[in-house]
């Protein structure tokens, strides 16, 4: 059983730490910063940093990969088609990655950026490190990719047990929780989401990790096809009402881009 350990990085970044107590290995996910890694292996001087994983190329979740590299030899995963210096192993869609004694699958999901992975771990507790591709109750801004093959990446996701635990690269959920309740002002399940992270931000606690579970109910990116959000996207923003998803879902991201 892994400990996982948010790391904050820049003003909302978290880089997570996976501790395996048996061998005291770890691995870091999207360190963008070198600095809170280096102070967490300085107080552990008997753990060893052993991978370094990277879901996508912008810089505040590659930042710290050469200092780390440098000092602790860390292999360094990556998105094969993303231009990333430092790589040392490329990986594609369905490729299976052995850290810490697992198996992570890596999903592609495109959209955030063009070539943006996840790294999913199956299980009795299923993990899934999503980097800015799914937030607690939000997705990603569309960078590079387009509404439908952002639509397709969460789709591929939520595929995925609802007892998956989400570790994503941003404290956004309280943001994100303003917004869902726009869309869905009447939803008791956003408006508990609410309360409970008002009580962990004023306590300076992490909202995450989130549960596909309980994002399938909060998170208004995942619920497209729901006849609520659906209704409001047709007030609020003119869509038809006999529109594709994909439609939905751009009107809901464009709404989001300027809420």
């Amino acid at each position: 059983m892994f400990d996982i350990v948010p790391l904050p990085a820049f003003n909302d970044n978290y880089i997570w730490l996976i501790k395996d107590a048996g061998t005291r290995r770890a691995v870091v996910v999207d360190p963008g910063d070198a600095a809170p890694v280096m102070t967490w292996l300085d107080s552990h001087p008997d753990w060893q940093l052993t991978d370094i994983l990277i879901t996508h190329h912008h810089h505040d979740h590659t930042g710290g990969i050469a200092p780390l590299k440098q000092r602790t030899g860390a292999r360094v995963t990556a998105p094969a088609d993303e231009r990333i210096a430092d790589v040392d192993l490329p990986l594609a869609d369905a490729d299976r990655l052995e850290v810490l004694g697992a198996t992570f699958e890596v999903i592609r999901v495109p959209g955030h950026t063009a070539g943006h992975i996840a790294y999913y771990l199956a299980g009795e507790r299923p993990l899934l490190f999503s980097g800015d591709t799914l937030f607690s109750a939000g997705c990603g801004r569309l960078f590079e990719g387009t509404p439908t093959q952002m639509l397709e990446s969460l789709q591929r996701l939520t595929s995925l047990p609802d007892a998956t635990e989400i570790y994503c690269g941003h404290e956004y959920t309280q943001s994100n929780l303003r917004f869902a309740r726009a869309v869905e002002p009447q939803s008791a399940a956003v408006q508990d989401a609410q309360e409970h992270t008002r009580r962990l931000r004023e306590a300076n606690r992490p909202t995450l990790p989130t549960t596909l579970g309980r994002e399938r109910g909060i998170n208004p990116f995942l619920r497209t096809a729901d006849p609520e959000v659906r209704r409001q996207l047709q007030e609020q923003r003119g869509v038809a009402a006999d529109a594709p998803e994909d439609t939905f879902f751009a009107a809901l991201r464009a709404w989001k881009d300027t809420f």
